[in-house]
């Protein structure tokens, strides 16, 4: 049985929520327009849930949810607080370097997407870094909107009438 050891430790629960109250506006890098995709389920909730200002970056689409998508992120017309980004592992070094380029301050991977090397890079270069965590998980969470489905139902609530 091999254990993998980690010496990197990202933001905590409060300093994550922080973010979350700082950041207004935010870039989906490799964000798809298939409603069956982790991406599509994550800016359809960000749009309807949030008051963050969504942009969307992916080279191959035109449009997204009915907003605009840009090729990448220097092409977007502000620049992004948070950079969320659901591409795969050998495309990571790449898009870190395109945040960095673009002022953008946080960094955040989604599930599954975990890079020590990655993360101190970034945090060298200035930028909050959270991995393998899911930004519409962790505003559900601070917010008081998280189901095991991914939504709330408003069926129990622990909130006072």
């Amino acid at each position: 049985m091999t254990t993998t050891t980690t010496t990197w430790t990202g933001p905590s629960a409060l300093e994550r929520q922080d973010i979350l109250r700082r950041t207004r506006t935010v870039a989906m890098v490799g964000a798809s327009a298939n409603p069956a995709r982790a991406s599509n389920f994550v800016a359809t909730y960000l749009l309807s849930s949030t008051d963050f200002d969504v942009y969307f970056v992916n080279p191959n689409a035109d449009e997204i949810l009915g907003k605009p998508v840009w090729p990448s992120l220097a092409d977007l017309p502000v620049t992004p607080d948070l950079v969320d980004v659901f591409r795969r592992p050998e495309d990571l070094p790449q898009v870190l370097d395109d945040t960095i380029a673009v002022g953008a301050t946080t960094f955040w991977l989604q599930f599954g997407l975990y890079d020590e090397d990655l993360a101190r890079r970034g945090e060298a270069a200035g930028l909050t870094v959270v991995m393998d965590r899911c930004l519409k998980v962790e505003h559900a969470r601070f917010h008081g909107g998280l189901h095991l489905a991914g939504f709330n139902t408003g069926v129990i609530s622990s909130r006072r009438r």
